[in-house]
C-alpha cells in the first residue's frame, strides 16, 4: 500500500448545509426579522421535545448555555462544581464564569467519561461539599448518568449535563439532556447539527428556564420585557441560526443513523489491528460524534495517516487541569492524563460513503500493522 496510488483526502468533519437550511435562511432574511424571534421560540420548543423535557433557551454557543445552565440553578461565589478534566475547556471555564470552584475527579478509561467511584471518592475528600455535578456525554457516549443522578440526590447536589458532543444519544432509551437539572448543548459547526454557532439550555424545571432566558437576555423579565431584574448577557441566538437548526434537526435521525453505521463499521475492521477501539456499555445509544480509538505511538500513526490523505483529531491532547488558566489546582488524575496521550479519533461524519470508511479502516491497519 502506497500513499501515493491510495491517497484520498478524508476530513475529520464535513458540517451539511442542504438547500433547506438556506431556503429557510433566505426567509428570514427576506422577513428582515435576524434577531431572536420566531424561529428562535419554534427551535427551542422543537429541540426539547426531542430531548423529551419540557423546556429550551437557546444561546449564543453551547459555553454560553453552559454558563446560563451553571447560573439557572444559582451557581455562583463559594460553591463548589465536580466535572471531569478529560473535555474541552469550555466545560470547566463556564464554571469559573460563574465564579465557583472547579473539581476534578478522574475519568473511566474505557468510556472517558467521569467515573462515578472516582467522583464518589472526590466529593468524600471535601466532606460531601459539593454544589454541583457536571457530568459530560464524551464523544457521543452518555456517562454512567444514572449513577450520577444517585450520587448528586445523596449529596444535595446539582446535576448538570454536557451534551455538547451527544445529540440524540440515550440511556435505556431515555435522551440524555433529560437526566439532570438543567443540560447544555452545542450547535458548533462540527457537532452532530449545527446552527453554524449555538446552543441550547434544556430543562423541565420551568423556574429553571425562566432564570436562563432572564440570564441570557441582559437579565430582562421572562414576563416583563421592561424590567430588568438580574444581571445577565446578551447571549442570544438569532434567528437566521435558528432557521439552519430547524432544517438540522429535521435530518438529526438520519445523521446519527450514519454515524452509527459508520462507528460499527470501523469497529468490526479495527477491533484485531491492536488498538483499543470505542467501549459502549449495555443500555447506553452512542451517537459517535467522534470515532475514538487509542493507540501507541499516536503521533507517527496519525503523520502516516496523514500522508494517505485521512485527517484526524486528538481530543484532548491536554487535560484540563494541566492547562495554564488551571495552574493553581492540584489533583492527581493518572486515567485523564494517558487518555491525553493516547486517544486518536477518526473520521466518522455522516457525509463519509462505505468506500471512505473502508479507505480508513485499510489505512489504519495497514499503519498500525507497520508499527
Amino acid at each position: 500500500m502506497t500513499t501515493s496510488e491510495h491517497r484520498r483526502d478524508i476530513s475529520i468533519a464535513d458540517p451539511d448545509i442542504t438547500a433547506e437550511e438556506k431556503e429557510r435562511v433566505h426567509s428570514v432574511l427576506d422577513a428582515g426579522r435576524l434577531a431572536d424571534g420566531e424561529e428562535v421560540r419554534e427551535f427551542e420548543e422543537r429541540f426539547s421535545d426531542y430531548c423529551d423535557v419540557g423546556h429550551g433557551v437557546a444561546t449564543a454557543n453551547g459555553t454560553a448555555a453552559l454558563h446560563a445552565a451553571l447560573e439557572a440553578l444559582d451557581i455562583g461565589e463559594g460553591d463548589r462544581v465536580l466535572t471531569t478534566p478529560f473535555s474541552f475547556v469550555a466545560t470547566a471555564n463556564a464554571v469559573r464564569h460563574c465564579g465557583a470552584e472547579v473539581v476534578f475527579a478522574d475519568i473511566d478509561p474505557r468510556t472517558y467519561n467521569l467515573d462515578p467511584d472516582a467522583a464518589r471518592t472526590t466529593i468524600e475528600a471535601w466532606d460531601g461539599a459539593v454544589d454541583a455535578i457536571l457530568v459530560v456525554h464524551l464523544y457521543g457516549l452518555p456517562a454512567d448518568v444514572e449513577a450520577f443522578q444517585a450520587l448528586a440526590e445523596e449529596y444535595d447536589a446539582a446535576l448538570i449535563e454536557d451534551c455538547a458532543q451527544a445529540h440524540g444519544a440515550t440511556v435505556n432509551d431515555r435522551p440524555v439532556g433529560s437526566f439532570g437539572d438543567a443540560a447544555a448543548f452545542s450547535f458548533y459547526p462540527t457537532k452532530n447539527m449545527t446552527t453554524g454557532e449555538g446552543g441550547m439550555v434544556v430543562t423541565d424545571d420551568e423556574a429553571v428556564a425562566d432564570r436562563a432566558a432572564s440570564f441570557v437576555n441582559h437579565g430582562r423579565a421572562v414576563d416583563d420585557g421592561s424590567q430588568y431584574e438580574r444581571l445577565g448577557h446578551n447571549f442570544r441566538m438569532t434567528n437566521l441560526a435558528a432557521a439552519i437548526g430547524l432544517g438540522q434537526l429535521d435530518r438529526l435521525p438520519e445523521y446519527t443513523a450514519a454515524r452509527r453505521v459508520n462507528g460499527r463499521v470501523l469497529s468490526h475492521r479495527l477491533s484485531d489491528a491492536g488498538l483499543v477501539v470505542p467501549t459502549i456499555p449495555e443500555g447506553r445509544r452512542h451517537v459517535f460524534h467522534q470515532y475514538t480509538i487509542r493507540c501507541r505511538n499516536r503521533e507517527r500513526i496519525r503523520d502516516r495517516l496523514d500522508e494517505f490523505g485521512i485527517d484526524t483529531g486528538v481530543y484532548y491532547p491536554t487535560p484540563i487541569h494541566k492547562l495554564p488558566p488551571y495552574d493553581d489546582v492540584t489533583a492527581t488524575l493518572p486515567e485523564a492524563e494517558r487518555a491525553a496521550e493516547e486517544v486518536l479519533s477518526l473520521p466518522v461524519h455522516p457525509n463519509l460513503s462505505a468506500e471512505d470508511i473502508r479507505t480508513v479502516a485499510t489505512a489504519v491497519e495497514y499503519v498500525v500493522n507497520d508499527e
